[in-house]
């Protein structure tokens, strides 16, 4: 009998260990939504050139948590995210942006986050909400596999409501088809 205890405790704390792995050597899992067409580009403001570079978000030495969020020279103030005509894929140009905001969301658990997807005038009302809502959820998705916890973050559709700019030409839908982030963390309480 005591050889059993022996055994079923060395078997508990094997299955224990093998459950409390984070993977943390595993790549992140690309993630596609919509139409695989958009991850050549398209059409839409790009993000700058160094979008796809290592980001490191680690707070420097004295730094304030919610200054970093409004710091004009932090990757953490980059807040959107921008999606073709009729399309709610992530673009790979994004993605280092999203993954500069999970890390700060991961790292600080008791942040919230709100993503409002946004459209051109293009379309119904009706339309325009849905769309707007499946892109704010492509960005929740992309943010909770890159490491944040879905608790964290509200996704929510304005669909036309707030345009970006007001004309009618392709370059202001472009700025209008977007996904919004806006944070409440500390002093910062942008919604």
């Amino acid at each position: 009998m005591r050889l059993f205890h022996s055994f079923l405790a060395a078997a508990l704390a094997l299955a224990v260990a093998a459950c409390s792995s984070t993977g943390g050597d595993q790549p992140a899992a690309p993630v596609v939504d919509g139409s695989a067409s958009t991850m050549a580009g398209g059409n839409g403001p790009a993000a700058n050139s160094s979008a796809n570079a290592p980001i490191d978000v680690r707070p420097g030495p004295g730094a304030n948590a919610a200054t970093e969020l409004t710091d004009p020279k932090s990757v953490l103030s980059r807040r959107s995210v921008y999606f073709n005509f009729d399309e709610f894929s992530v673009r790979e140009e994004f993605r280092s942006t999203l993954q500069a905001h999970a890390t700060w969301l991961a790292s600080h658990r008791d942040a919230r986050m709100l993503i409002q997807g946004n459209t051109d005038e293009r379309g119904s009302r009706e339309y325009n909400i849905a769309l707007g809502q499946r892109r704010a959820e492509a960005m929740k998705r992309t943010l909770v596999l890159m490491g944040a916890a879905e608790s964290q973050i509200d996704a929510v559709s304005l669909g036309k409501e707030k345009p970006r700019r007001e004309g009618h030409e392709e370059a202001d839908w472009a700025e209008n088809r977007r996904g919004d982030i806006l944070y409440n963390f500390g002093s910062v309480k942008e919604f």
